[in-house]
């Protein structure tokens, strides 16, 4: 059990980096600071946006680990890392895409106060590049 728990431990931290991550780089993607725009502002399109990245990391981490476990820890832990860098490379493409095929700038229109739909898009995009990747971990 104790192994187990260290294990528990291990892929948690992992993942809780892979989640930081990708707020990080959404941050970077979006004008201003991210955290203020949700949490002083109160920017719904903010919140949806990273709620997005963090499910579709967090659909990622749990896919790599639960599919790669009994590969051995260690394999199964780098395997979570690379795919959770995939995750957030991918997702930031289909930003970048998404930025350009649509009118406005999008990294603005996701820390408006007002709701704007470019936020549910977004977030669309955002977890169907997560379930790609989900797909191609699955065996």
């Amino acid at each position: 059990m104790l192994a187990s728990i260290g294990y528990a431990v291990a892929y948690t931290g992992v993942g809780i980096v892979l989640l930081v991550l990708g707020a990080v780089v959404l941050d970077l993607l979006t004008p201003g600071h991210l955290a203020r725009h949700i949490y002083e502002e109160r920017s719904v399109n903010a919140g949806i946006a990273l709620a997005a990245v963090f499910l579709g990391q967090g659909a990622i981490a749990f896919t790599t680990i639960w599919t790669n476990g009994t590969s051995g820890f260690g394999d199964a832990l780098l395997d979570t890392v690379v795919f959770g860098l995939v995750g957030i490379a991918l997702q930031v493409v289909a930003f970048f895409v998404l930025d350009l095929l649509t009118p406005g700038k999008l990294g603005q229109h996701l820390v408006e106060v007002g709701f704007h739909p470019a936020s549910l898009v977004s977030a669309a995009s955002t977890l169907a590049v997560s379930a790609i990747v989900v797909a191609s971990i699955w065996p």
